[in-house]
């Protein structure tokens, strides 16, 4: 080897131990950068040559520098992270229902359920009470409100989260766009390089982009030989080299409430997400809250049938003089039970008095209702009221929006009893409650108006109690709406399926948690950086340039040698 190449690689080892000195000292300023990846110099060994029979190696030279990475890893912490931001999104839904629900409070509605029904024991003793009557209305209408207020909150806490949809849309958009531009830059940086990771801080920034788009919705990204990077969701393209796909918000409606969904611009594909914020989102919006408002709806309906068909079967210290049902029927000739009328009917029969207020005698008739789906001969509403107008005293009409209403003659009142079939639960007459789900349930207003409707016995007198002992038992009785459990059971139900479901999702929770810093300590220890690691390189870089700069001071000297011969 020549003075001359000796020297060229010496001067050249000082870049090389120059540039390690750099790239650590980068690594260190960046130690506490959110998503830095470290850098390592990239060193390769020069070509030999022969030379008078030795072989004589040329030195070293920097081939680039690169990220220390694990793409594998990354994929496996984007997919943690789009799983945890799913559950923490069903987390945060059940801890809203648990806080409406306030089971733990003295307003929950178990707490409204046993005000009733205490209530109504109350009133067995003394069913001629009009103060205890007043009690009952208002234990009634206080359990109404309790389950009315608990459904609005749901519905509050369902559209609250539109704002947070439409947020992480925009989100989600900017990022596509950082990655598209980024994707840009790092081509036009690394164009002339060996490795394809020269542009270490786009790189970093881009990972950071993507690792915050991975937890607002599953991504996978592909690497091409350029150094871009492709995005997908699913099977949906978001970034493709420099070009992207956008998402968008649309309005939409489920169970009365107003709730956005996603679909993509350009292509106009409704986008169902399978993961990160947005699905834990969505799913706490529409099958944590969602669900439990099914629920919710299914218990207030079996609540109003049950105590609507046991309050039906009697009657209260007076008839009634008129009567219109809450519940219409779309269908006034199809059979009760493909009318729309909102509760089922039986085959089987109610008992119409018709009294005489100043002699006090009765005529009572026994109406049948046909209702077992054979023959072809069911009844229909409009053969009902047809049946019922030809009762002597009785006026009976539908009005125009399918309810059937009764009319007493003059002198007159009507009271009901016995009925086996349900028809008048169904169709709203003599009954407790009115509406048909969380959103309209309240006391009938014919019973608020006047308590003496309450159905507390059978025809006994006023202290006749036969009926109010049944609809004491309200909480106890199965009900066909309910699956044939009882409104008691089905509520504890209910309440327990949320306490369950929540304590589970926050295991999962936690597992996500516990998983993904796992493999973000996994990431560390490859992409991380270690200032004692770091301080030594520095350290062995230093020693070496000093090693370089001694050869070329040597060389020097036998220059001076040759010079002075």
């Amino acid at each position: 080897m020549s003075l001359t190449s000796a020297l060229t690689m010496a001067g050249r080892s000082l870049e090389i131990f120059s540039t390690g000195v750099q790239v650590a000292g980068q690594n260190i300023s960046n130690s506490n950068t959110p998503g830095y990846v470290r850098e390592s110099m990239i060193l390769r060994a020069d070509r030999s040559y022969l030379k008078g029979g030795l072989l004589l190696g040329t030195g070293a030279s920097v081939t680039g520098v690169q990220q220390q990475l694990d793409f594998y890893l990354e994929t496996k912490i984007h997919t943690s992270k789009s799983d945890l931001a799913t559950s923490s999104g069903k987390v945060d839904a059940y801890n809203q229902l648990e806080t409406i629900l306030s089971e733990l409070g003295t307003g929950d509605l178990s707490t409204g359920l046993n005000k009733l029904s205490s209530a109504l024991q109350e009133l067995v003793n003394q069913p001629e009470s009009s103060s205890l009557r007043s009690l009952v209305i208002s234990a009634g209408d206080a359990l109404a409100k309790q389950i009315q207020s608990v459904r609005t909150g749901v519905d509050r806490a369902r559209t609250n989260t539109t704002e947070q949809v439409d947020a992480l849309v925009q989100e989600a958009n900017g990022l596509i766009d950082q990655v598209a531009q980024y994707n840009k830059e790092i081509v036009k940086l690394e164009a002339a390089g060996l490795l394809k990771s020269d542009a270490g801080g786009l790189r970093s920034l881009r990972l950071e982009a993507v690792n915050r788009l991975a937890e607002i919705m599953p991504v996978q990204a592909v690497e091409r030989e350029n150094g871009m990077i492709d995005l997908y969701t699913d099977t949906n393209v978001l970034v493709q080299g420099s070009t992207t796909q956008h998402f968008e918000t649309y309005v939409s409606e489920d169970q009365n409430v107003v709730v956005n969904k996603l679909r993509i611009i350009e292509s106009g594909a409704e986008l169902d997400p399978t993961g990160g914020e947005i699905k834990g989102i969505i799913e706490g919006r529409d099958k944590v809250l969602g669900g439990f408002t099914k629920d919710l709806d299914q218990f207030t309906a079996g609540l109003i049938h049950t105590l609507n068909t046991l309050h039906s079967q009697g009657e209260g210290l007076v008839g009634y003089q008129n009567v219109t049902g809450t519940y219409g029927a779309s269908s006034t000739t199809s059979t009760l039970n493909q009318s729309g009328l909102p509760f089922p009917v039986k085959h089987g029969q109610f008992e119409i008095k018709l009294v005489n207020k100043e002699t006090g005698q009765e005529e009572t008739t026994v109406i049948n209702i046909d209702a077992d789906g054979l023959g072809g001969n069911d009844t229909t509403l409009a053969g009902l009221q047809t049946t019922l107008d030809g009762l002597g005293n009785l006026t009976a009409t539908l009005t125009t929006d399918g309810k059937l209403q009764l009319q007493a003659a003059d002198g007159y009142e009507i009271r009901f009893s016995n009925d086996s079939s349900g028809a008048l639960a169904s169709l709203g007459i003599n009954t407790f409650f009115q509406g048909t789900n969380s959103t309209n349930i309240s006391v009938n207003q014919e019973i608020v108006d006047n308590p003496s409707l309450l159905a507390t016995g059978k025809g006994g007198g006023d202290g006749d109690n036969t009926n109010i002992i049944q609809l004491a038992k309200f909480l106890e009785t199965p009900s066909s709406v309910l699956g044939e459990i009882d409104v008691d059971q089905f509520y504890n139900n209910l309440v327990a399926g949320v306490a369950t479901n929540s304590s589970t999702e926050k295991a999962l929770k936690d597992g996500y948690t516990t998983f993904l810093s796992s493999l973000q300590s996994q990431r560390d220890q490859i992409s991380g950086v270690s200032i004692d690691e770091e301080t030594i390189k520095i350290l062995q870089y230093q020693q070496s340039y000093q090693a370089a700069a001694r050869i070329i001071s040597t060389v020097d000297q036998l220059y001076q040698v040759l010079l002075n011969i």
